[in-house]
């Protein structure tokens, strides 16, 4: 049995532009394709665009997702081990959603730094480490040599600390350009040289990896709405401000 492309599309949920581009690209090549490049999928094409799915809600790449699947000739096999993941990403999620909780919980009823340990809790950092030592080996390196001699609990009660001291000046409505918010995101630029020396280009783009959706987003937000973009509109203009003195 074979379906259609906008068979398939209206099964999946998925757009005809983007199978299209799954097939430019090698990670899913139809059954067949007839005249006019009508495109057909079978069972195998089916069970392979689910994977494709799953992986992609896991955040992996196109490319590493192509290398898992062309890797892989088990399907059972592949299938439980996309299975594992899954769980263990729920998982996790329902930690960070207790985490969130208890956030909000602390918000309305004292300081947000009253157990910064877990403001963390259910943060999975591997995503953003393994992205930096792909795209930025040599900072990723010393890094990750200079986390080795941090005290982990002080680094999350001071990241905690200030966390709330930007959510109050965004719920005061200070101006992102402020002295008082610049002088904040200063502090902020010398804890991230502890471990790595960021250029004017390289902490605009942290902010920007702040304010992405993703865990960061989701302890910023955690905090205040609109918490993490604050952040990252801040850190922008302090990267103008080290363009200027360079």
């Amino acid at each position: 049995m074979s379906w259609s492309m906008g068979e398939v599309c209206r099964l999946s949920g998925v757009t005809s532009r983007t199978l299209r581009h799954y097939h430019h690209v090698g990670l899913l090549i139809p059954e067949s394709t007839g005249p006019g490049g009508l495109r057909r999928y079978g069972e195998h094409e089916l069970r392979r665009l689910q994977r494709v799915l799953v992986m992609r809600e896991l955040g992996l790449g196109l490319a590493d997702i192509r290398r898992v699947l062309d890797s892989q000739q088990d399907e059972a096999e592949a299938l439980r081990q996309h299975l594992c993941d899954l769980e263990a990403e729920r998982d996790r999620l329902s930690v960070l959603v207790d985490t969130v909780r208890r956030t909000v919980d602390t918000l309305e009823g004292s300081d947000v730094t009253s157990r910064p340990e877990e403001l963390f809790d259910g943060f999975d950092t591997a995503h953003y480490s393994e992205r930096a030592r792909v795209e930025w080996p040599r900072q990723w390196e010393r890094a990750r040599e200079a986390m080795a001699s941090v005290d982990g609990e002080r680094m999350r009660a001071e990241a905690a600390e200030a966390m709330g001291r930007m959510a109050a000046l965004l719920r005061a409505g200070t101006p992102v350009a402020a002295p008082s918010v610049q002088a904040e995101i200063e502090v902020h630029y010398r804890q991230v040289c502890v471990m790595w020396t960021p250029d004017a280009d390289a902490f605009a783009h942290l902010g920007r990896v702040y304010a992405e959706d993703g865990p960061w987003r989701e302890v910023y937000e955690s905090v205040t709405p609109g918490l993490a973009d604050y952040q990252r509109e801040a850190m922008e203009v302090f990267a103008e401000q080290l363009r200027e003195g360079a």
